[in-house]
């Protein structure tokens, strides 16, 4: 089971934690500066898997990463899984985040961190691997997204019905009062808080 997924950069800041088991938040902190520190000392050349620190579990846990440029993609397992096969899944999540944002670096994992959740939400639910056929993954992400623009293209012509039927009830009512003779200027008023409300 994978127990957690984070993302951090050269200098230890993190860019995604995602613990699929409950940890405390001092604690999921502590975790980070760990898994860092044991991270930052090795070297490109050694293997991508080692035994979690004390905070993680110990030798009954494994960290396997895979660190490129900037970035350290680190996922957090028991030793029902596979090394080999997380790596893979490092991979498969590193080339979908590629595909999503043409090129991933650094900034993609900050200004949208939260279709960088829903990416690996899509990979990994509760600690189990639910897909790792990328272009499966790459069709509900899209259909997602489609969804998303539908719904804010819907937003804005309801506002637009909903001022429009305001506009003429106060319309109505500034006929009426105009008719008989009391607010003369309330044509004014209530015209220029239409524009107002419309170029907003």
């Amino acid at each position: 089971m994978i127990k957690a997924c984070l993302i951090f950069n050269n200098h230890g800041k993190p860019r995604l934690t995602k613990f699929f088991t409950y940890f405390p938040e001092e604690e999921q902190q502590q975790i980070i500066r760990e898994t860092f520190l044991l991270l930052s000392k090795r070297e490109d050349s050694v293997c991508n898997f080692l035994e979690g620190g004390k905070l993680i579990g110990g030798s009954d846990f494994r960290l396997v990463y895979r660190h490129y440029a900037t970035l350290y993609f680190v996922f957090c397992v028991d030793s029902s899984e596979s090394e080999l096969g997380i790596l893979d899944l490092i991979q498969v999540f590193v080339e979908t985040l590629d595909r999503c944002f043409e090129n991933v670096c650094e900034l993609d994992l900050i200004f949208h961190m939260d279709k960088v959740h829903y990416i690996l939400q899509e990979i990994v639910m509760g600690g189990m691997v639910v897909e790792t056929n990328q272009t499966e993954i790459l069709t509900h992400i899209e259909a997602q997204q489609r969804i998303e623009k539908q719904e804010a293209g819907i937003g804005y012509p309801n506002l637009y019905l909903v001022f429009g039927t305001y506009y003429l009830v106060i319309y109505t009512l500034c006929s009426v009062l105009v008719y008989v003779n009391c607010y003369p200027n309330l044509y004014l008023v209530f015209g220029t808080f239409y524009l107002v409300i419309c170029t907003v």
